[in-house]
């Protein structure tokens, strides 16, 4: 496709399923590295443009990012946007997370935002692109169309991300050198492992790997802000290597055949990146060994060299695990030297990579037990319709006191002044626009037009919540589709719980149509991933905390229908803003175990929808 000209956004696949973009500079830093094709090596050092990106490579050549503590390959892609939006610009859109910290927005969602904002639109629907938010620039705020709930968004100049001009390229992969073998077929194994030193023996056959190679070349000088690289672990600076390996890599007795290296990863072109092609490259001429030929020596002298280039980058060394525990040791040594060695056929092991475990091993019903203090193991839920015969102003005059004198201030629903009418231009109620109303327990002061606003806009379920500190007044009640709730106790400790047995839940919901509640009436839903199978320890916390659970089951708080943030797709069953745990033995994906701080944060948010201690003995009644 020829253009004119067009922005270059650097952006990479996250556990969700979204393309996530890197910052302005750190696109910057990949794609100067991009343009300066096969001579730059084919790999790009995060850390070089962002300290916080030291554990991270990017290797062009298959276009993927490599964390070397854990061995994560994640795919990455090279979008092009219009000059003039907002990536070109240099407008970042961000929201505000649950610790108090600014995310940017995917990019086509900032772009959204961004071009509603120059038009001066008062708000704007991201229903359109598939999230069920609207973003209200009076406020500045994200409003949730499902739970009402809002967060502050702000709108921020950063650089602006690399131009490039002429016709751009049909595939987003970094160009092959002219001449460079064609890429080896896939393994049959994806493991990380095995793909490199699959990349590792193509550039062997290639003849990427001369005797020159095994001297370090120069590295070039670090950019301003790179930072100071600390000092090499203890031994990384003997001269053979032998020092450096032992200090981040174990080699094992191989007993029945050769052990696979389970390491950080290396780059595809790790051999040609660490020093350039030695005399007589270009001719054929020199004798170039295979990686069989060369010895444990030669080989931990090549992984030296590729460290000692990324050392010498500026590039922060970040913990390294091994069988003896942790060790500051430079990735790059570590995990080269594993690769180089694995591929040569001599048996290492590093690090055992961490294995996603969903699941408890297989439970037989007789060791199946019921909670104590819980009657049952198995809840339904069906449709309850919303408290009828109460107008919204009866709701809101049980909840609120009038208030003659105004102070002068807005109102933080319609961002007016409380000394005049309310700018809520909806549809109109019997109360007069410029009645002004306190809330009881929290004193916060609205429009009463507003408020009136506002709960149409939700459940009508005889409840009220102040947007402006979250109070929660009366039963709050959700609009979670009909479906069943089973618990009990198996035979099988968490991670960070040995000393108790495991609850688990399962929720399942089958698919049906919407209700009047949900957003589109009359129209089917889906329901993904069910049954869902989460976890809580057996502990006193732990049962507490499925207590309160059951309650917001009950009140239909834990499931909504809307569009899922992991996939895009809408009119869909969503969970809703109460955290489970669905990773049973791990904890890669981050809803998992060992988490210090996760009883503690879901009793925070089943507080947020109005469920404590005393909503047991309300339920009791």
């Amino acid at each position: 496709m020829l253009l004119a000209s067009a922005v270059v956004v650097w952006e990479w696949l996250n556990e969700h399923g979204r393309w996530r973009p890197y910052s302005p500079a750190v696109s910057h830093h990949i794609e100067a590295v991009a343009r300066a094709g096969p001579r730059a090596g084919g790999s790009v050092v995060l850390g070089q443009a962002d300290s916080r990106l030291a554990p991270y490579i990017i290797d062009l050549q298959s276009m993927h990012q490599f964390r070397q503590d854990t061995g994560t390959i994640r795919p990455v892609r090279r979008s092009y946007y219009d000059p003039s939006s907002a990536p070109g610009k240099g407008v970042v859109w961000e929201w505000e997370n649950d610790s108090g910290s600014w995310t940017p927005y995917d990019m086509d969602v900032g772009i959204t935002i961004q071009r509603a904002y120059e038009k001066q639109h008062p708000w704007v629907d991201l229903s359109t692109i598939g999230f069920c938010y609207v973003i209200d620039f009076a406020t500045m705020g994200q409003i949730n169309r499902q739970t009402q709930r809002k967060r502050r968004v702000r709108r921020r100049l950063d650089m602006v991300y690399p131009l490039v001009s002429g016709t751009l390229p049909k595939s987003q992969s970094w160009p092959a050198s002219p001449g460079a073998a064609a890429a080896p077929p896939a393994p049959t194994c994806a493991c990380p492992q095995c793909l490199l030193v699959m990349s590792v023996k193509a550039a062997v056959s290639a003849g990427g790997l001369g005797a020159a190679t095994l001297q370090p070349r120069k590295a070039p000088p670090a950019p301003p802000a790179a930072p100071k690289a600390p000092a090499p672990a203890p031994g990384a600076k003997a001269a053979d290597g032998t020092a450096a390996a032992r200090g981040s890599l174990k080699v094992l007795a191989s007993q029945g055949g050769r052990q696979q290296a389970a390491s950080t990863p290396a780059l595809s072109s790790v051999v040609s990146a660490a020093s350039p092609p030695g005399p007589g490259a270009g001719s054929g001429k020199a004798s170039r060994p295979s990686l069989g030929t060369l010895n444990r020596s030669h080989l931990q002298r090549l992984a030296i060299a590729q460290s000692r280039v990324l050392i010498a980058s500026g590039v922060p060394t970040v913990p390294v695990k091994n069988l003896n525990g942790s060790s500051p040791v430079n990735p790059a040594l570590a995990g080269i030297t594993g690769i180089l060695m694995s591929a040569a056929g001599l048996p290492v092991c590093l690090t055992r990579p961490p294995k996603l475990v969903l699941h408890p091993p297989p439970v037989s019903k007789s060791e199946i037990q019921s909670i104590p203090g819980i009657s049952h193991t198995c809840r339904k839920t069906t449709k309850k319709q919303a408290k009828k015969g109460k107008t919204p102003e009866e709701v809101l005059k049980k909840y609120l006191q009038k208030v003659r004198h105004p102070p002068d201030e807005d109102c933080t629903i319609c961002m007016e002044r409380l000394s005049a009418p309310s700018g809520y231009k909806g549809p109109q109620s019997a109360i007069k626009p410029d009645l002004v109303g306190k809330l009881a327990k929290c004193g916060h002061i609205f429009h009463l037009h507003c408020l009136v606003a506002m709960y149409n806009n939700g459940n009508k379920d005889g409840s009220l919540q102040c947007p402006t500190c979250k109070t929660i007044y009366g039963v709050k009640t959700g609009t979670q589709p009909p479906g069943k709730m089973e618990y009990h106790i198996i035979p099988h400790a968490l991670p960070g719980h040995s000393d108790c047995k495991t609850i688990r839940i399962i929720y399942n919901i089958p698919p049906g149509v919407q209700g009047p509640e949900h957003p589109n009436p009359g129209k089917s839903f889906t329901a993904r991933g069910f049954p869902r199978h989460c976890y809580l320890p057996d502990s006193e916390k732990g049962r507490k905390v499925l207590k309160l659970l059951l309650v917001a089951w009950d009140r239909r708080l834990i499931f909504a229908i809307g569009t899922s943030s992991t996939t895009g797709e809408s009119d869909t069953v969503i969970w809703n803003e109460i955290h489970h745990k669905t990773e049973f033995g791990s904890n890669l994906t981050g809803h998992g175990y060992p988490d210090i701080n996760y009883l503690d944060n879901v009793l925070a948010e089943l507080a947020a929808q109005g469920i404590t201690e005393e909503s047991l003995a309300q339920e009791k009644d």
